[in-house]
């Protein structure tokens, strides 16, 4: 009888506790709903994985000088480069998963896992917040080239299967895989020339020591201009105002070919949904703006803006892409 007491307290007492955890973890929902309501609350930070005063770099600060504005906090835009841009990618994926560490991604998001043996994350790891643009590429032949149009170029290749050379500025870049794509899509072979970057291939182009490559505008403008190159397509959804004779790949004949060194904002996987939504609509609503719009289109920039949804597709789309040309063309990770 004496354990009566003890054993009615204990059950007084398991009762009076799971009661408080039932509260508790009813409140834990509405706490994080007004942790997410409040959002930002204090400055947010974007990684950019490449150096800064770059066009990648330049780019993200256009875009978040005018998102922190209708945020109401500060956008902090901090440069870690290296590792063929896994050190700033490892960086955000370190943070936690809250929408205040966010990254400026480009094609490698979803090329790294396929090619670097050092990236210890995959495409998926990672959520579209909003795509900006990118710069677009041209086609170019060295002007001695008897080719006037590209399919003049794909004829006159296959008439000399491996003799014709083209530029490759990096294996596992963009434009190192827009041209594989193209390859892969046209059946042509080339031989390979390598250079460590765009600027170092520019003179050989110019004086027809090679004689196809893929250039930014920025670059090839000016060789254009001065008549040491030949355009023949643009990879992009449109044409440049700056070269408005120049078709698109898909005037061209070539609409499977086209593609674009993208660059937009992406966060963690798990970032919560409302801050997804509210870091899109900030982004969207910079890319709307007529100043940033000048900004961006002065740095080279062709604007393509998609919301989060949209360029979550994209991303999903680009893994699968790059992984068919890379095993189609059979290249190989470093």
């Amino acid at each position: 009888m004496r354990n009566e007491p003890t054993r009615a307290r204990r059950r007084a007492l398991a009762i009076w506790t799971s009661g408080i955890l039932a509260v508790a973890a009813s409140a834990a929902v509405p706490l994080q709903a007004v942790a997410q309501s409040d959002y930002p609350s204090k400055p947010i930070h974007v990684i950019v994985p490449y150096p800064a005063g770059g066009v990648v770099d330049l780019v993200t600060r256009a875009v978040s000088e005018k998102m922190a504005e209708s945020l109401g906090q500060p956008i902090v835009v901090e440069a870690r480069p290296g590792a063929s841009a896994n050190i700033g990618t490892d960086h955000v994926l370190r943070q936690p998963a809250d929408g205040y560490t966010i990254l400026m991604g480009s094609p490698y998001l979803a090329t790294n896992p396929l090619l670097n043996s050092t990236t210890k994350w995959k495409t998926d790891d990672f959520v579209g917040l909003g795509l900006i643009g990118a710069p677009p590429n041209l086609f170019v032949v060295s002007n001695n080239l008897p080719v006037k149009t590209l399919e003049e170029f794909v004829d006159y290749v296959k008439a000399r299967p491996g003799k014709v050379n083209v530029s490759n500025p990096g294996v596992g870049s963009s434009n190192h895989l827009g041209q594989e794509l193209f390859f892969s899509i046209t059946g042509l072979e080339m031989q390979d020339v390598h250079y460590k970057g765009q600027p170092q291939m520019i003179p050989d182009l110019a004086s027809g020591l090679v004689s196809f490559g893929l250039v930014t505008i920025a670059l090839a403008g000016p060789q254009i201009t001065e008549g040491k190159f030949r355009a023949l397509a643009i990879s992009a959804p449109r044409r440049a105002s700056t070269l408005p004779e120049v078709p698109t790949l898909a005037e061209a004949g070539f609409p499977n070919a086209t593609f674009l060194p993208w660059y937009g904002f992406v966060a963690a996987k798990g970032t919560p949904s409302p801050v997804v939504k509210r870091l899109s609509d900030a982004i969207m609503g910079a890319l709307k703006d007529p100043a940033v719009i000048t900004r961006l289109e002065k740095m080279g920039t062709q604007l393509t803006p998609a919301p989060a949804e949209e360029f979550d597709k994209l991303l999903a789309s680009e893994a699968v892409r790059w992984a068919n040309v890379i095993k189609k063309r059979n290249i190989q990770p470093n």
